[in-house]
């Protein structure tokens, strides 16, 4: 038998080891990451435009907070029956659907701000109204993505989507910081509904096969199998139980860096924008590099040291006191913060069977969106004006560490996913 010429090789290499392989492969994943990439740049620059039209229109900080707070209440309530309606009906025509509603709440919020007419009740009422769609929308989102690619590739699509959120984390801001400063406030709302636009002409050019809705049964019985579901298999139950203690222990770190920065680290709205760009830069790498390893990594084991790392350089933040100690420690946290979601999403997908995939995702969006903007902020918060934002850090990355150490003692088969 021949062997393999070397330079075929190296293509193969080449190609394989590309972390836009995916992008390349699949049509319909193709377009619909560009549009969401688009339109993540656009939501950077509402929420960071919101963020400062509250602060300006009532100097509260807790009335800011309320903002960005607000929209996370209804994912926490109806993420369940949202995931209930991704299982039954078609899940493009959901997320067509939320995509067209989020635009006319842009152009509402972009239209009163324009004239003069936003108030605090206005921010609040669109930023939860936008919850409300989002509620409905991540899950159907979420559980689609196997339909634009192939189980193969589940694990590359979901990290390309995590590289896109980043760099429009890293991109958003600093194009609204440039809007807000030459044109004014309204027009990153202007900006948002247009990538909204975008977006939405992506997913009319989405073509999958037409897929037969599901019957529904009666009392609420959809709800309860999905919760069945994820109670008695044991890994996609040690998933969600890792997923739960990050999201509420261990992300809410973000919540407290504008304290750190100012209170901790002695810099500025400055320094505080350049150490959630370092966040970015780190996430952006880790999502590449799990795009590019695809499935030839154990990602069992991945997940394990990710976790680690994450939790272990978060009490390295709260005990330094150096900016750029802070901004290098920064660095690795946004990068094992990328790579222990984007494994737990793509570990849960690939374990749970497509009738249960919907409502695996919302109970999913429940925790990471809901739980960790509502419970995990407000125990983070009130733990970091008692006794500092160091304790806060530090405290829930000491009990992520002790979690994943119960988990991987006790459901060794994780190692093995």
């Amino acid at each position: 038998m021949r062997e393999t010429p070397l330079h075929v090789r190296s293509i193969r290499s080449i190609r394989r080891n590309n972390p836009f392989r995916v992008l390349g492969e699949h049509r319909n994943f193709r377009i619909f990451w560009i549009g969401q990439t688009l339109s993540l740049i656009g939501t950077w620059m509402q929420t960071m435009g919101e963020g400062w039209l509250a602060l300006e229109l009532t100097n509260n900080a807790f009335l800011v907070t309320l903002v960005s707070a607000v929209g996370a209440v209804p994912v926490l309530a109806l993420s369940l029956q949202a995931g209930v309606v991704a299982d039954r009906l078609d899940k493009l025509k959901i997320v067509r659907t939320m995509q067209a509603l989020m635009l006319v709440q842009s152009i509402t919020l972009w239209i009163v701000t324009l004239t003069g007419h936003v108030t605090i009740g206005w921010l609040l009422g669109l930023a939860a109204l936008n919850g409300l769609f989002s509620a409905f929308e991540i899950p159907a989102r979420q559980s689609m993505i196997i339909e634009l690619v192939n189980r193969e590739d589940l694990a590359g699509a979901i990290a390309l989507n995590s590289s896109g959120f980043n760099l429009a984390r890293i991109v958003g801001p600093a194009i609204g910081a440039i809007v807000i400063a030459s044109a004014g406030i309204a027009w990153c709302f202007a900006v948002n509904a247009a990538s909204y636009l975008t977006v939405l002409i992506g997913l009319y050019m989405i073509r999958l096969a037409t897929r037969t809705p599901r019957p529904r049964r009666a009392g609420g019985s959809d709800m309860r199998a999905g919760i069945r579901y994820m109670l008695t298999t044991p890994e996609v139950r040690v998933i969600m139980i890792l997923v739960t203690g990050v999201s509420v222990c261990a992300a809410p770190y973000l919540a407290l860096m504008p304290v750190v920065a100012r209170d901790r680290l002695g810099t500025g709205a400055g320094g505080y924008g350049s150490l959630l760009t370092a966040v970015g830069i780190g996430g952006l790498t880790g999502a590449l590099f799990l795009a590019s390893v695809g499935r030839r990594v154990a990602r069992g084991r991945l997940l394990l040291w990710s976790t680690v790392v994450f939790a272990s350089m978060l009490i390295g933040l709260a005990t330094t006191r150096h900016f750029h100690t802070a901004w290098l420690i920064l660095l690795v946290v946004g990068c094992a913060m990328i790579l222990n979601g984007a494994l737990c999403n793509a570990l849960l997908q690939s374990l749970v069977p497509d009738e249960f995939r919907g409502r695996l995702m919302a109970a999913y969006s429940l925790v990471v969106v809901g739980l960790s903007q509502v419970a995990g902020n407000f125990v983070a918060g009130a733990v970091a004006r008692a006794a500092g934002p160091q304790w806060a850090i530090a405290g829930g990355a000491t009990i992520v560490l002790g979690l994943t150490a119960w988990a991987y003692m006790t459901h060794r088969e994780i190692v093995r996913l």
